[in-house]
């Protein structure tokens, strides 16, 4: 196995540049997964990676092989998309091993290696069905294992489970970690789903607008995000974001938060503006009447209070007690003010350290 290597690489359709001089370092074995709202070039640069569009600057390199200019057959990858792409007409073994068909390779050869996917992907019992007699996730789990089959250096994932529903999904996050260990391969995964990238990554790379914001392990961004962005895509609930003015040194005022911020942060000068953020379970429910409940949802372990600010900033707060709060019923606010994060007001929103 090997990995990959990204330098200064950008992509342009016509005028319109949508991937901006990115460099990345995905290492052997590693599971990486790109991750960002709609839009952001994910999905462009997996398929830049995998040779299905072509560069417009910069290099890729798997392993010491460059691959910037190399046929996608050439590059040593498999990708996994969206849709299962499976042939109606053949069996699952048949889908399996169609692509070593193709190449020439020998029978005895092609069945050892689908016998191997299959017993990887737990697919043994489905070998002789058509893909009209599977569910979602065994047809994904045969789009898997035709990756597998080809063996190869690096495995690519464009939102493989997208299209499962909520059980599916979680059942198929677990194939893929399972899965990821097993065989050890550099994996690359494309997902716009945080909890994905959360729990099946060893490096997640958030980008937005073509740009990578963060590079780093998931509790790392979670815990140490750069700016506000990050802290608010990596965490669910979204982390709260309200307005505050410096008031002095180490003190912010937010009306939202009704209350002074204590902080060791670097603020700017007293009267500048700056954005406090803090995650739902950092804030508690109190007497009062200051923030008005705009709905509750009530998940058994766990339940989620939607709130207005007096000042009309929305934010969500995280309980776990058996919560009867209601629509319209008015409630005090407390804070763990050492857990709060400071950004610049700003578009960039640069965390404030």
């Amino acid at each position: 196995m090997t990995g990959v290597n990204l330098q200064a690489v950008t992509k342009k359709f016509g005028d319109i540049q949508v991937i901006h001089g990115v460099d990345l370092k995905v290492e052997d074995g590693e599971f990486c997964v790109f991750v960002g709202p709609s839009g952001c070039g994910k999905s462009t640069l997996l398929r830049m990676i995998a040779g299905l569009e072509k560069t417009s600057g910069g290099k890729i390199a798997i392993g010491d092989r460059d691959v910037t200019d190399a046929d996608p057959a050439d590059r040593g990858v498999a990708m996994v998309f969206q849709t299962y792409a499976l042939y109606p007409h053949m069996t699952v073994a048949e889908n399996m091993g169609f692509g070593l068909k193709m190449t020439g390779h020998p029978k005895a050869e092609i069945d050892t290696k689908v016998a191997e996917a299959s017993r990887i992907l737990k697919l043994d019992d489905y070998l002789t069905r058509k893909p009209k007699a599977l569910s979602g996730g065994q047809r994904q789990r045969v789009a898997i294992g035709r990756a597998i089959v080809r063996g190869p250096e690096v495995f690519l994932f464009d939102e493989p489970l997208s299209n499962l529903d909520a059980e599916l999904r979680v059942e198929m996050r677990v194939e893929i970690a399972r899965l990821h260990r097993e065989i050890g391969a550099t994996m690359i995964y494309v997902t716009h789903d945080q909890v994905e990238a959360m729990t099946l990554a060893d490096k997640i790379v958030v980008l937005r607008k073509g740009v990578i914001e963060q590079v780093g392990a998931p509790l790392d961004l979670y815990h140490n995000p750069d700016n506000r962005f990050v802290a608010g895509f990596i965490g669910s609930p979204a982390m709260n974001f309200v307005a505050g003015v410096v008031e002095k040194a180490g003190l912010v005022l937010s009306e939202g938060l009704v209350g002074s911020v204590a902080t060791d942060a670097a603020l700017p000068g007293a009267g500048a503006k700056v954005v406090v953020g803090l995650r739902p379970q950092h804030l508690r429910v109190t007497e009062g009447a200051t923030h008005r409940v705009e709905m509750t949802e009530a998940l058994g372990g766990v339940t989620y209070i939607h709130l207005t600010a007096g000042n009309g900033e929305k934010l969500v707060i995280e309980a776990h007690d058996d919560t009867r709060l209601k629509l319209g019923d008015q409630v005090g606010l407390s804070f763990e003010a050492d857990k709060a994060m400071f950004f610049e007001d700003s578009e960039r929103g640069l965390r404030l350290r």
